[in-house]
């Protein structure tokens, strides 16, 4: 046997992320703030790449940009797919016209400085809402009591917590302020009359205790259940209370109809947790039997290449030391990739998108009953892309149509059998069929986990019953026994 070295070629193919693919995997991902402040930073750190803003060319007359015939015009301009020859990104075969359009300009554009020192400084307009501890603060300032138990006050109010409770007690206050306990309790009652009605209780009973209190004689009764028979009210017996006060179940239960009106978390009110607004990435409507897809480009920056380093470096560039050539070309081909990878961004959502429609046409025709089991699988065999890239796409993009705005994740989930030959039902609709069910169930036989679990096999769902238990607990609905108690 013989050792002896011996080369032969061989030929693979191997994928290879280059920063370009990179950047537009990244991009991919990000959701529709994170995408806007990317597009803002390139723009702050390559100087080749400019927002075209809404620019009207000289010597053309200004169109109406809500006109069908002008927005086609200026997305012709921005949204067409160059000629595989021109995907290269070099500098020397680049389609100069493509990322111009008809509204480059020669010169670069100066910011009238008049307009901008005219306006009112950014952090001038800022604001935040009023928190809790300010909000009491400001009254028991206004208030007229001695310095002491003003200070008193100011302490308790720092000890409330977000839901408007105090989490201290006046003898820990006392000792920490150096004063009596009587003060600390009439800087109490002080705070408990301070708005919202209920703040500075110790616990529920006494924060339901201080509204009813306020409500006047027609919470009379209501008062003497809290302070009398709370246990019993807070299990909802109202045979119990009614056999305790020797009176009528229905007198009983229109005192607990007021009970129920009172605010258990009055600080919740002015909570520092603010609605979050979602601006979809798409909007999907109907017209003339057709789903239409319109992707959200509000507040998204034009893209496009500066006129003016494209001059210098075509003209200029004979002149141009090599160093700043190479640098000025290496800008300008980042610009190049930034503006495709922006441009496949918006491609990749709109087949995506548009995959779901078909897919989940049931869903968009009629609403989420009618959901049916989809997985990534099925979405990047329709496009024929990846799993991971549609996954990217899905992750943190919403997509507003009839029914509301939902996230894209959303129209993935899994299937029950229906047996007998039909098509799977979604989890969703199976939810969503429960949540009716049990809305629609009477006051005072509420259905039964196993109840629910005949009634969807009677529509030919076949669901376990521990299934429809969690999907029950899933949507924050109570059990039976729960929901009985509740009414």
């Amino acid at each position: 046997m013989v050792l002896e070295l011996r080369q032969s070629p061989k030929l693979a193919q191997q994928l290879v992320m280059t920063p370009q693919l990179q950047q537009a995997i990244k991009l991919l991902q990000l959701s529709r703030l994170e995408f806007q402040q990317a597009v803002r930073e390139e723009l702050e750190v390559n100087p080749a790449l400019e927002d075209v803003a809404d620019e009207v060319p000289e010597g053309e007359p200004e169109g109406d940009p809500s006109l069908p015939e002008t927005r086609e015009s200026e997305s012709s301009a921005t949204s067409e797919e160059p000629p595989p020859s021109q995907e290269t990104g070099l500098i020397d075969r680049i389609d100069w016209e493509y990322y111009f359009g008809e509204s480059g300009r020669g010169d670069r554009v100066e910011r009238d400085l008049e307009d901008e020192e005219s306006g009112p400084y950014y952090e001038n307009t800022l604001t935040r809402r009023l928190s809790l501890s300010d909000h009491l603060e400001m009254q028991i300032r206004l208030l007229d009591m001695p310095e002491s138990e003003r200070e008193a006050a100011l302490y308790l109010i720092g000890n409330v917590d977000e839901n408007g409770y105090l989490i201290t007690t006046l003898e820990e206050a006392a000792e920490i302020l150096g004063m009596s306990v009587e003060e600390v309790s009439r800087a109490l009652a002080a705070v408990q009359t301070l708005d919202p009605l209920g703040v500075g209780a110790r616990d529920l009973r006494e924060c339901l205790m201080i509204q009813a209190k306020e409500k006047g004689e027609e919470f009379e009764l209501p008062m003497r259940i809290i302070k009398e028979h709370f246990d019993l009210f807070s299990k909802g017996d109202i045979a119990g209370i009614a056999r305790k006060l020797k009176l009528t179940k229905e007198v009983v239960k229109e005192a607990f109809q007021k009970l129920v009106t009172l605010w258990p978390r009055p600080g919740r009110a002015y909570s520092e947790d603010e609605v979050q607004y979602i601006t979809p990435d798409v909007h999907v409507f109907k017209m003339d039997d057709r789903w239409i897809i319109s992707l959200n480009e509000d507040g998204q920056p034009r893209l496009k290449l500066s006129s003016f380093y494209r001059n210098l470096l075509t003209d200029g560039g004979q002149d141009m030391p090599r160093e700043e050539k190479e640098f000025l070309k290496q800008k300008v081909n980042s610009a190049l990739w930034f503006i495709k990878s922006v441009e496949q961004r918006k491609r990749t959502i709109y087949k995506v998108v548009e995959s779901i429609i078909k897919l989940q046409n049931g869903f968009f025709e009629k609403g989420v009953k009618f959901l049916r089991p989809l997985t990534l699988k099925d979405v990047a065999e329709d496009i024929e892309m990846h799993e991971s890239t549609v996954s990217r796409v899905t992750s943190g993009k919403y997509v507003h149509s009839p029914h509301g705005t939902f996230e894209l994740k959303y129209f993935f989930n899994s299937g029950l059998n229906r047996g007998g030959g039909e098509e799977d039902i979604a989890s969703k609709s199976v939810k969503e069929k429960i949540r009716e069910i049990i809305r629609s169930e009477g006051e005072n036989k509420p259905l039964s986990d196993q109840e629910l679990m005949q009634l969807l096999q009677n529509q030919g769902i076949r669901i376990a019953r521990r299934t429809v238990t969690k999907y029950r607990a899933q949507l924050g609905l109570l059990s039976s026994s729960g929901r009985r108690r509740q009414f």
